[in-house]
């Protein structure tokens, strides 16, 4: 099976370096058109350059392919519209987004400003949020769309340091997880990548051996897995290094409790059985927990006859 995107229009956003520019760069080399974004800034999110998105179309069309650049910021909508309107002026179409966009403002919790808290979640969360709105009508009215969000370990377990990007980063797997309900039936399916990377984001963060090992094509098959016909969909992927993984938020069986014992000690009194991982499993949807709990509580009543 040899995985093709030809005829699909792809958009990346921080495109421009780093694993964004690898992600297009494949794109494009299985046949996709693709929409190069990227603002130019700095990693901490500062100043602007169309330098780096115009080369990466350059490098496309040297190639035989096409694309063309949009230096939006992912944080405005009004920008994010008008990268969406070039692409379908010029194509027609949108099938595939890549909500890679991101910035590190990182500081312990104590030192951090909410200025940099705030911007740090805009710019992930809310570039996120603001590209796939751009794209969602257009999506559904298709019958057909691939939107992969990028989350992290950060988000996931948590990195001293960085929790307005780990909040950021867990804030889009519950955006991708509602998305990926709503989309169902419209075949637009969403899934997420947790990468591990040499960029830029990571250069000061490990040594140059283990930097070496971490090539962004590793991590670019993984995105592409996300976003191909036959992908997923709610679905973390975590790839770095060669290695892959999925994560997935399970929730224990858990145990009723009769309205007596319904009290902190009663709680603290069934805290194993609370926390027995033997029969947990993923929940389809929020609403499944409240059926589980409705469940419960109906056998307790039944048992008391």
């Amino acid at each position: 099976m040899t995985i093709r995107f030809d005829g699909k229009v792809a958009i990346v956003t921080g495109a421009g370096n780093g694993l964004g520019r690898c992600h297009a760069l494949a794109l494009a080399e299985r046949g996709a058109k693709v929409v190069v974004n990227d603002l130019g800034g700095a990693r901490d999110g500062s100043g602007a350059s169309s330098d780096a998105a115009k080369d990466v179309v350059a490098t496309i069309e040297a190639a035989g392919g096409e694309a063309i650049a949009h230096g939006a910021n992912v944080a405005v909508m009004s920008e994010v519209e008008d990268m969406v309107k070039q692409a379908m002026d010029t194509w027609g179409r949108v099938d595939i987004l890549i909500n890679n966009a991101g910035i590190l403002r990182d500081k312990s919790f104590s030192k951090m400003s909410l200025d940099d808290f705030k911007l740090v979640m805009d710019v992930h969360l809310m570039g996120s949020v603001n590209c796939s709105k751009a794209v969602w009508e257009i999506m559904k009215g298709q019958e057909y769309g691939r939107i992969v969000m990028t989350t992290s370990s950060s988000g996931m377990y948590g990195n001293f340091g960085q929790s307005n990007y780990g909040a950021a980063k867990m804030a889009v797997l519950g955006f991708m997880n509602t998305l990926g309900l709503e989309g169902a039936k419209y075949n637009v399916r969403v899934n997420a990548l947790s990468p591990t990377a040499a960029t830029r984001m990571t250069e000061d963060l490990l040594p140059k051996e283990i930097l070496d090992m971490l090539v962004p094509e590793a991590v670019t098959a993984g995105a592409l897995t996300l976003c191909h016909d036959d992908s997923p969909s709610r679905m973390i992927l975590c790839a770095g290094g060669g290695g892959y993984a999925s994560s997935r938020i399970f929730e224990t069986e858990g145990v009723y409790l009769p309205q007596e014992e319904q009290t902190p000690e009663g709680v603290i009194a069934n805290w194993q059985a609370i926390n027995d991982t033997s029969k947990q499993s993923p929940l389809e949807a929020g609403s499944k927990q409240t059926e589980k709990f409705l469940g419960k509580a109906m056998e307790y009543l039944q048992s008391k006859g």
